[in-house]
């Protein structure tokens, strides 16, 4: 990553001086670690499903309820830290996230009933939804415009790793154990291990997350210049650039009180129009059905006639996949900027979706009422999914986040972000827990119909309504 000097003017002299890389990818990687965390928690479930069939005994709406409960604690999760963290600030509610992450796990894994799992996956969810807002959040507020893309991308790398390292996970502990119901260790099951596993990165990111500063940007919303003078002198060490800095931040917020619900609002009393825009920027994000393909991955292919172990197979694949897409996106988002990825990443979602509902269109039933493939339709289906994850994993997996931690001013920026990851959660939640109804009333083809309709109904939504964002300080943002 090449060296973009901070340049700060001081009467009749300029002075140049690089920002502290090294030390703002310590800090910005701490941060990711909730991002890991978070995909990590919503990847482990893909495993598990026959698991909680087979220990609850429920059926499919049970299942998807089960399934889908995480992400009401995630909708209540995201809207409630945003608005907190303009209060307690971001480093304190990522604190707490990561005490329930730690709680989350091991009770997730000890539940004896369904209703005890659900509360667990609720507390995991409200840890989720508080990272997914607040990570992204924390990295735009400390990391410098020509690196935030960047940086921000990074949290997207550590959401799919974690996906990709919980279905590495769950793979190698039903491989081990014979299968996901299998009892293993003291007499648990292995879909039981595959929860308590997450207790080791969330214990490392509580641990780690005591060393790192608070946002200079929160400091001086919550009026304590002093603290924020210093923060931003670790951040901008130019001879006065943390003084130059500083006015900047403080010209952003208003001067007569705090940040609140009511700063959403214009002038004549309605939203905003940038609040309507996160708002479309979240919902679109889920609207697309890539979460079906996360949480039910392994349901979705033993459905087309693959077994277990084949299935999970398939998750690692394409979490190996969008792994690559987030890293080509970390290359390319601050050269050519947000929109363009949207677009393409929207775009090729479109046409992908449609190879899939060609492919689930043909299939056939077999003796035992499951789903056939043949074999160039399996092949067909199975590279239209990876590029569908790769064209996802390339533009609206790492840029919505990237844009919804940069995209609104200081004044608004949690009152925003608890909005729009209260709209993000939410549509999340109706997707998930759709998809087992939808699966047996109009199948496969049907399903992924819907969400081609809204992968192209969001190329439009990028022309119409989105800004570029790259390279403008934060507080430069329009509201």
């Amino acid at each position: 990553m090449e060296a973009i000097e901070s340049q700060v003017n001081r009467g009749d002299t300029e002075v140049q001086e690089p920002p502290p890389l090294a030390f703002i990818l310590l800090i910005c990687s701490v941060a990711t670690i909730g991002g890991f965390l978070f995909g990590f928690d919503s990847g482990v479930i893909n495993g598990t499903i026959d698991g909680l069939q087979n220990a609850f005994d429920s059926n499919s709406v049970g299942t998807g309820f089960n399934v889908s409960s995480m992400l009401l604690g995630c909708a209540v999760g995201a809207f409630s830290a945003g608005r907190m963290a303009d209060i307690w600030g971001r480093k304190r509610l990522l604190l707490l996230a990561a005490i329930f992450f730690l709680v989350s796990a091991w009770g997730s894994g000890i539940a004896s009933s369904s209703l005890e799992f659900v509360i667990y996956r609720l507390l995991g969810g409200l840890a989720v939804g508080a990272a997914s807002v607040l990570s992204p959040a924390y990295i735009s507020e400390v990391a410098p415009a020509a690196w935030r893309g960047r940086l921000s991308t990074i949290q997207q790398v550590a959401i799919i790793s974690g996906l990709f390292s919980a279905f590495v996970s769950n793979y190698l502990l039903a491989q081990v154990a014979g299968s996901a119901m299998t009892e293993w260790w003291y007499g648990y099951e292995a879909w039981r291990w595959m929860f308590w596993v997450e207790m080791l990165p969330a214990a490392v990111f509580l641990v780690a997350l005591v060393w790192i500063p608070e946002s200079p940007r929160y400091l001086v919303i919550s009026r304590q210049d002093s603290r924020a003078r210093t923060e931003l002198g670790r951040l901008y060490p130019g001879q006065g650039a943390a003084d130059a800095k500083l006015r900047e931040v403080q010209a952003s917020v208003a001067e007569d009180h705090r940040p609140r619900f009511a700063d959403l609002l214009d002038s004549a009393g309605r939203i905003r129009g940038i609040i309507w825009v996160g708002i479309g920027l979240a919902v679109f994000q889920q609207l697309v059905g890539i979460n079906v393909v996360f949480y039910y991955g392994a349901v979705l292919w033993q459905s087309v006639g693959f077994s277990e172990s084949d299935a999970l197979m398939i998750n690692i694949i394409s979490g190996a996949v969008s792994i690559g897409a987030c890293l080509v996106a970390l290359g390319l988002i601050d050269r050519f900027g947000r929109k363009p990825l949207l677009f393409f990443g929207s775009a090729g979602m479109a046409v992908t979706l449609a190879m899939m509902v060609v492919a689930f269109s043909s299939a056939s039933l077999d003796q035992g009422g499951k789903l056939v493939l043949s074999d160039q339709m399996g092949l067909l289906a199975l590279t239209a999914a990876n590029a569908y994850v790769f064209f996802f994993n390339f533009s609206w997996g790492p840029v919505m986040w990237v844009m919804l931690g940069e995209m609104f001013p200081n004044q608004v920026r949690g009152s925003g972000l608890a909005v729009a990851g209260l709209a993000q959660w939410g549509s999340n939640f109706a997707i998930t827990l759709s998809f087992p109804a939808m699966l047996a009333a109009i199948g496969l083809a049907g399903t992924y119909s819907v969400y081609m309709f809204f992968a192209i109904l969001s190329v439009l939504f990028v022309v119409r309504w989105i800004n570029e964002t790259a390279g403008l300080e934060l507080e430069q943002m329009p509201g």
